[in-house]
């Protein structure tokens, strides 16, 4: 007997068992959430086809749902799942208050990205580097603010040269780049920050993640394990990390050893700070600390590439008299402070365009999912099971004209102009706040 004809009925076999098994989990979930209306196709085999038609108009199915249900729950179906929708300001406050141990931000994110098998299960099971990001990463940014600076001006000169003509640039691309450099060199220096596969690897790394995470999603736990194994960006990663920087992680950790945390010389750079922090055993490894790098790196280059590109498109069609403003904030700030952390704080024109920018534009359609844990009940009685994963739908909200006057018109001073006008206002409408109307990265204490 062929080898090929042996094997057929085992791909017939695992075929059969990928269909049923999806199948019948979709029927249990939807059982589960019978009780919250639906947006959407609600039948069996209609709400199948209602995930894949999610993928090109998420936009539209929420805002269906928010201005339908606004202050109660509802359901959407997406790709791999069916997720829940919370909307109003008791439902969110009920999410912020919630303890992990029943909605968990930390088992959203192991589901969603499957961490066990793209990045590692050790990085889900003690998060240590994201203290170290809240606490020794921020605390440092005004001590190494000259060095960010230098790090900006110098890759956006080698990334965007000054020409005599127009030259056509990929906005994205060519912003992941500078922000890769800049970010890196706070976290591993000169001159790894400028290194070409450095760079490509770290923003390669986080599509790779994506892109893995989705396919394996779409198969039953039982199968996660092999796809995931077989799919898994962690181990070339790892490969292609630790030629450029094993060789420093491995000395830093030698010199601790022989002449503790405080040693002389020792960089002021996000090694040391995760060294800082390390739990040590089975932790306190090359391989360990180079995938917190990645980690790390994956969080900050996209979401603030981004960010900052839809920034410059708003900024290439504003009026002129917005642009001056926004220059002569900047030129009276720096004259009189300097250019140093503290004057950020100053440049509330900047700060509202940016965030008018995220209102309007928005990052994703849902942000600060939630795996629940134990059974949840919201306020208003609205019950979700456990197993179920709980989302907020961010976009919808910022174009509310319950919070916003004038939703759906981008007025660049919005922000600055509710600073100016309420009281404590200052904290309160800046870009990095999370409140009950706006969201940028999530809600409660994993707001960044």
């Amino acid at each position: 007997m062929s080898d090929s004809s042996t094997l057929l009925p085992v791909l017939v076999s695992l075929c059969a068992l990928f269909v049923a098994s999806k199948l019948w989990n979709a029927h249990t979930e939807m059982a589960k959430l019978d009780a919250i209306p639906t947006v959407g196709a609600n039948g069996f085999w209609s709400s199948l086809w209602a995930g894949i038609y999610y993928v090109k108009h998420a936009r539209e199915v929420m805002k269906e749902g928010y201005d339908n249900y606004y202050g109660r729950a509802f359901k959407v179906r997406i790709p791999d799942r069916w997720t829940v929708v919370a909307t109003g300001p008791t439902m969110i406050n009920d999410i912020k208050k919630a303890p992990d141990d029943v909605l968990s931000f930390a088992e959203a994110v192991k589901e969603t990205l499957q961490v066990d098998y793209t990045i590692g299960k050790a990085q889900r099971m003690h998060l240590y580097h994201v203290n170290v990001v809240r606490n020794s990463l921020t605390r440092n940014i005004a001590t190494r603010f000259s060095d960010v600076r230098d790090e900006i001006i110098t890759s956006f000169a080698d990334q965007i040269p000054v020409t005599e003509d127009w030259v056509s640039m990929p906005a994205l691309n060519t912003i992941m780049k500078v922000v890769c450099r800049t970010t890196n060199r706070l976290f591993v220096g000169l001159p790894l920050c400028r290194e070409p596969d450095w760079i490509d690897l770290n923003i390669q790394f986080t599509v790779k993640v994506f892109g893995s995470a989705s396919i394996i999603n779409l198969f039953p736990s039982v199968l996660k394990p092999i796809v995931g194994t077989l799919l898994s960006p962690r181990a070339q990663a790892t490969r292609r990390a630790r030629r450029h920087i094993g060789h420093v992680i491995q000395e830093r950790m030698d010199q601790e050893d022989q002449y503790g945390k405080h040693w002389a010389g020792k960089p002021n750079d996000l090694i040391s700070w995760l060294l800082d922090e390390n739990p040590g055993g089975e932790y306190r490894t090359v391989n360990d600390l180079l995938m917190r790098l990645l980690n790390i790196n994956m969080a900050a280059i996209h979401t603030t590439s981004m960010s900052f590109s839809q920034v410059l498109y708003w900024l290439a069609v504003q009026p002129d008299h917005v642009i001056k403003e926004l220059r002569e904030e900047i030129e009276s700030v720096t004259k009189e402070h300097g250019w140093n952390k503290i004057s950020m704080g100053y440049l509330r024109k900047v700060d509202s365009f940016m965030k008018e920018v995220a209102r309007y534009t928005g990052i994703g359609d849902v942000v600060a999912d939630r795996k629940v844990l134990k059974d949840f009940t919201f306020t208003d009685g609205t019950r979700i099971p456990a197993g179920s994963i709980i989302t907020i739908p961010a976009f919808a909200m910022h174009h509310d004209e319950r919070h916003y006057e004038d939703p759906d018109q981008f007025k660049p001073f919005r922000f600055s102009e509710m600073r100016d006008s309420e009281e404590g206002g200052s904290i309160k409408h800046q870009m990095i706040t999370p409140n009950q109307d706006y969201f940028f990265f999530g809600t409660g204490r994993h707001a960044w």
